[in-house]
């Protein structure tokens, strides 16, 4: 038997215990009047060895136990933070303090009614006077989780990554309040949040595969959202102004330190705007997100100072070509640009003029993009759903915002020409048919909207993960999402026992080449 079993079968005999004394292990509730976080701030100015006659009641789980005999110290958690609680031999009731001592471990969960003092030592504590267990834990904690490297374990299991790490818990803590800034402004702003259909029978708004299900009820096939875009748009359509959307998308793709399959998507729309107006917006929404949270533009994230603070650079994408790749991609021709690709070795989907041009920049200019950096003017083959440039008919009004090299979001001014949107969305099945997975299909009543008309309107989706991962400075969007996506557990398992394999392997070899050494 384990060390974890012996453990846990130690844990079980302690609940038979206390419930053939009487006591149930999984009480239903506890009057909790206070918290960790309140006391130590009101008490923080206790002189050392100073005690009150304030009464107290906190809950929390059990993290540390030193039990001295007639003297036990202890630290409990809650949802603020953590505290001591001190058990005294004739200040706690005496069959309290025995039955704390026999059967409480860490992990479980504890509500006490004591009064506060501060030790000799200067810890804000809780002289206890009435303890009562509220859930016995059968698993024991881990022993050594702070500074565990495994980052795999503390997703698969964020429930004890949250119990050991306080700071993890105060990231998506801070995501709320992010969240909470982004609505307060767009609100103030006169935009009406508004919620769209995840389950679709017609899916668009973006370059992606799809998840697909089934609905039995209709026997019809259905496809998880991978944008909320053309249901917005039917929006601006019925009369809606301003609108916008914070919804989670679904998309069939790689999972990266900036992707995951499923993720939080803000998308914006704004009758009577262009693209140039979403740019001002975004500017704005930023610089408003993180005054109100971190109280300055100024963020630290992944070791770089980034600042969001107005005005972003601009740069059209043939000018940051130009600049980080040396050629001016506005004065070459396809076949041009489709040789300095090869020479380079730049990657790329599809061959034309457009699409070679995106290649080049993804290639040599996004690692270059640290600082809030919006690149304008697209090629026009890059979507169907955004206007033409009203300068250069070769390109369209579109931006995307750069930070730490990665893509923030991504503008239009949109399409609302129902000749041109029919004929492009057409084009998009076409390339659907012919194998490109990450086509739209054609959907006919959203061009049925359009020729019913829509005005005038500039749209902006912003990756809310991506955001929150350059305001609260982590490494990947797994730190932002409470459940990333995992690989199922056997397979992690699979692929440890292969990896160990080959260790031995290794080690069998080197401990030949030490042998061969020798003898020379």
């Amino acid at each position: 038997m384990g060390r974890e079993d012996q453990i846990v079968q130690e844990r079980l005999r302690k609940i038979n215990e206390l419930r053939k004394s009487g006591v149930n292990p999984y009480p239903y509730k506890f009057d909790k009047k206070n918290n960790s976080k309140e006391l130590q701030e009101k008490y923080a100015k206790l002189a050392n060895d100073e005690r009150t006659k304030d009464k107290v009641s906190v809950a929390g789980r059990v993290m540390t136990i030193r039990d001295m005999g007639n003297l036990v110290f202890s630290h409990i958690q809650d949802g603020s933070g953590k505290i001591q609680i001190v058990l005294q031999k004739g200040e706690t009731n005496e069959k309290k303090l025995e039955a704390f001592q026999k059967y409480i471990d860490a992990g479980d969960f504890v509500g006490v009614e004591g009064s506060v003092f501060k030790t000799r030592r200067g810890e804000v504590s809780i002289l206890v006077k009435d303890v009562e267990i509220l859930t016995k834990s059968i698993l024991p904690l881990p022993e050594k989780w702070h500074g565990i490297t495994d980052k795999e374990e503390r997703y698969r299991k964020r429930y004890l990554d949250l119990v050991m790490n306080p700071e993890v818990k105060k990231v998506f803590e801070t995501r709320e309040k992010i969240i909470d800034a982004i609505r307060e402004f767009l609100k103030s702003r006169g935009f009406n949040e508004v919620d769209t259909p995840y389950m679709q029978t017609v899916y668009g708004g973006a370059e992606a595969r799809p998840f697909e299900t089934h609905l039995n009820a209709l026997d019809i096939k259905l496809y998880m959202a991978i944008s909320p875009e053309l249901y917005l748009k039917r929006l601006i359509v019925g009369g809606f102004e301003k609108v916008f959307t914070i919804a989670r998308n679904f998309r069939n793709e790689g999972i990266d330190r900036w992707h995951n399959p499923e993720f939080s998507m803000m998308e914006i729309y704004w009758a009577y705007a262009d693209y140039n107006d979403m740019m001002e917006l975004m500017e704005d929404l930023y610089v408003y997100v993180c005054k109100k949270v971190f109280g300055t533009t100024k963020i630290s994230c992944q070791g770089k100072e980034l600042d969001f603070k107005k005005p972003w650079k601009r740069m059209t994408m043939a000018e940051a070509i130009k600049k980080f790749a040396g050629i001016d991609v506005l004065k070459m021709a396809e076949k041009e640009l489709l040789t300095f690709c090869e020479k380079n070795k730049v990657e790329y989907k599809h061959k034309g003029w457009g699409w070679l041009i995106a290649a080049i920049f993804e290639h040599f200019c996004e690692k270059e993009l640290i600082q809030p950096t919006f690149v304008t003017d697209h090629p026009r083959e890059l979507t169907p759903l955004c206007k033409v440039h009203r300068k250069d008919e070769r390109l369209i009004e579109r931006f995307e915002p750069f930070c730490l090299g990665a893509e923030m979001a991504n503008a239009y001014s949109e399409l609302n020409d129902p000749v041109e949107q029919k004929k492009l969305l057409e084009n998009q099945q076409s390339m659907l048919t012919q194998g490109d997975d990450e086509a739209n299909p054609y959907d006919e009543d959203f061009v049925n909207a359009i020729e019913v008309g829509m005005p005038p309107t500039g749209g902006l989706g912003i990756g809310i993960d991506r955001m929150i991962i350059m305001l609260t400075g982590q490494e990947s969007i797994r730190d932002v999402i409470l459940f990333p996506f995992m690989k199922p557990e056997t397979q992690e398992i699979k692929k440890e026992v292969k990896e160990e394999k080959v260790e031995k392997k290794e080690t069998k070899v080197e401990k030949q080449d030490k042998k061969d050494k020798k003898k020379k």
